[in-house]
């Protein structure tokens, strides 16, 4: 049983923001299930998107 893998520029598409933006995430740490393989990113198919801090859900969630 193996696991899917997608690229940070397929996670883009998916999540409808830059290739970059989802580097940065995984550089924070924010992606769950986010390997690096030498120089690239390799994060679980299914991993779902992290909340945006600058949201007012997200604000809300951080001081509830």
């Amino acid at each position: 049983m193996g696991l899917d893998w997608l690229t940070p520029r397929q996670v883009a598409k998916l999540w409808g923001i830059t290739e970059r933006q989802v580097q940065s995430l995984c550089l924070r740490g924010n992606i769950d299930g986010v390997v690096r393989v030498g120089r690239s990113w390799l994060i679980q198919k299914g991993t779902q998107k992290p909340i945006d801090g600058r949201t007012k859900a997200a604000r809300n969630r951080v001081t509830k």
